[in-house]
């Protein structure tokens, strides 16, 4: 069992760094459009806007338990492209609607992180010349980084627990365990065990983000 244990922490943190990886990839550069296309921002463009808006809100408004198998036919035609295995389940295939779920989180965020830039500043690098991505490298992104570091953290904790609902449906992880053995054989040891790596894993997370902000802050 404790080997058990170790290797389902291992699917957990696996699945953490992919679907935040993958997740982070998708919802960087949507909640940059989403802050660049409002009304008198560099990239102007309320159709835009709008439509990035509704689509983000509609994934967002989405229970992830509802997600998952919502998705489920996309999640096979993924899993069927790059393994050739056509699956919903699996900790590899557990990343995709963990990508999807997290995605809309994070471009909020980034969002919310950029509204809170100066628009002095970005006022001072428009009329110097600069590029709608030369402002969006050289003043939003630097001048947001400690926030979206912060909120950055809040996601992965709010992803911890995402992973834990993919296990309950046979996806390997942590979840898995607290299921199978906790729950169905009704051992609360072994929940116990779970909900404390967990709790390690979070506080992890959280002492980490903590160290960056520090890092990145400007004094």
């Amino acid at each position: 069992m404790i080997f058990a244990i170790g290797q389902a922490t291992d699917e957990t943190i696996y699945m953490l760094i992919l679907s935040t990886f993958w997740g982070t990839l998708l919802g960087l550069p949507l909640g940059i459009l989403l802050y660049t296309t409002r009304k008198g921002q560099i990239l102007s463009s309320p159709l835009i806007n709008s439509v990035l808006s509704f689509i983000t809100n509609i994934f967002r408004s989405i229970p992830f338990i509802i997600l998952i198998a919502w998705i489920q036919p996309f999640t096979m035609i993924t899993m069927s492209l790059l393994t050739g295995v056509k699956t919903y389940l699996g900790t590899d295939a557990a990343i995709v609607p963990l990508s999807i779920g997290v995605a809309p989180l994070i471009a909020r965020m980034i969002e919310n992180a950029l509204l809170d830039v100066p628009k002095g500043l970005i006022e001072a690098a428009r009329s110097m010349g600069a590029t709608p991505m030369q402002i969006i490298k050289k003043v939003l992104l630097p001048e947001s980084l400690p926030l979206i570091i912060n909120s950055m953290t809040i996601t992965l904790i709010t992803l911890t627990g995402y992973i834990a609902m993919v296990g309950a449906i046979g996806s390997g992880g942590l979840g898995q365990i607290a299921i199978k053995f906790g729950y169905t054989d009704n051992k609360i040891a072994i929940t116990n065990v779970v909900l404390i790596i967990l709790v390690i894993i979070v506080f992890a997370i959280q002492f980490i983000g903590n160290s960056i902000v520090k890092r990145v802050t400007h004094h």
